[in-house]
């Protein structure tokens, strides 16, 4: 494709169809999937875990599986009111993307001796997450476009992002090229919702108060996560990575201060 080198040699329209094509997306995950069954390469061996890091591990695992899970129900659902062709051509991208996250986490817990992946999300479910997960699926069957491009694809991506890819850099080798893959997935979600909301927040700039009061509302539920997460993670909260300011910078990007 002319530009899928260096898209950003073209127009504005252009890149904005290219970076959200079926075209670019089959380009960029075929460059990180090929030969990788479930995201991890048949050379990558298992290491032995202590019983408590296989706990951690299963409990954080079931604990993506809920943020996934709410990443593909939302993305599914929002196709159906997207504002154009290109968002929906976008979303039907990241519906695959976010199946395939699920999907690797459950084999994952599978392949850490879970027989019932269901119940053990159910009993081992951040309850901040399960409720930010219900206000994000409240804000896509209202239809709201803003709200649930803001509460999917930079809240929940941001949280995602900087958790999955702190994580790949610690975990066991099995566990880390999984996730690898899943946040080069998350940064391109991540850049959809930045670029769509930006130029909505130009010709609406109306709009930035209502979000404003929904990412207060949600802040909370995703900081909470956070803080548990690297709990299981055995991480010390002074060593801790800075998600305040990645997930800062993003909105910050976008006019949102606090």
């Amino acid at each position: 494709m002319s530009g899928q080198d260096d898209p950003h040699q073209l127009d504005a329209s252009a890149f904005h169809r290219t970076v959200h094509s079926f075209e670019f997306w089959f380009e960029a995950v075929e460059g990180y999937l090929h030969g990788r069954e479930y995201g991890v390469s048949p050379a990558t061996q298992e290491v032995e875990l202590s019983e408590r890091q296989r706990e951690s591990l299963i409990t954080i695992l079931c604990n993506y599986c809920v943020g996934e899970t709410a990443a593909l129900d939302a993305s599914s659902g929002m196709i159906g009111f997207a504002p154009d062709r290109i968002s929906k051509i976008f979303l039907s991208t990241q519906v695959v993307d976010e199946g395939r996250h699920l999907e690797v986490m459950l084999h994952r817990l599978g392949q850490l001796g879970v027989r019932d992946p269901e119940a053990e999300i159910l009993q081992r479910a951040n309850r901040s997450l399960l409720k930010f997960k219900e206000r994000l699926l409240d804000f896509v069957h209202a239809s709201d476009w803003e709200a649930a491009v803001l509460a999917q694809n930079v809240i929940l991506e941001c949280m995602e992002y900087t958790v999955f890819r702190y994580h790949a850099a610690h975990a066991d080798p099995v566990t880390s090229e999984m996730l690898s893959g899943v946040v080069s997935d998350e940064r391109r979600h991540m850049g959809f919702g930045e670029n769509d909301l930006g130029r909505r927040l130009i010709v609406a700039p109306h709009a930035h108060e209502r979000l404003l009061k929904i990412k207060r509302e949600l802040d909370p539920l995703i900081l909470d996560t956070f803080s548990e997460t690297m709990g299981e993670l055995g991480i010390e909260p002074a060593s801790r990575p800075d998600l305040a300011n990645e997930y800062l910078g993003a909105v910050a990007r976008l006019g949102f201060q606090s």
